[in-house]
């Protein structure tokens, strides 16, 4: 009797055939999800955040009087003083209210000088040619 319910609870082992290793087909298609998610991750995560730091780095080295910043405090304020051997800034957050800050604590260039308002070049007419 306990040969009957042995048979029905429990499957027979069969032996499995041996693998090529690692550079077999079955080992290249377990590697590939592997190699997927990475290539996602990249091109979705790490390389737009690469793109967006050298943006950030170059836009704090093009920075210079009169530019709007923000601050990784949340404060808005306007570039008055660029040192361009120290990593200082000084910025006006009021009327009258100064404060120095890290160039590495600017989160952003909100509005640049270095590009004018208008920056579509005046139409030329015919006295002008």
């Amino acid at each position: 009797m306990p040969s009957i319910f042995n048979d029905f609870l429990t499957t027979p082992a069969h032996a499995q055939s041996a693998g090529g290793g690692f550079l077999s087909a079955d080992g290249l298609m377990a590697m590939l999800p592997y190699v997927a998610m990475f290539a996602i991750f990249y091109f979705l995560l790490i390389r737009p955040q690469q793109l967006k730091q050298k943006q950030l780095r170059n836009s704090l080295a093009a920075m210079r009087r009169g530019d709007r910043v923000l601050t990784g405090g949340g404060i808005i304020g306007v570039v008055q003083k660029v040192q361009a051997e120290s990593n200082e800034v000084e910025i006006e957050i009021a009327a009258g209210v100064r404060v120095m800050v890290l160039r590495d604590t600017i989160s952003s260039v909100i509005t640049s000088s270095a590009t004018p308002a208008n920056d579509s070049a005046p139409e030329k007419t015919a006295k002008d040619a």
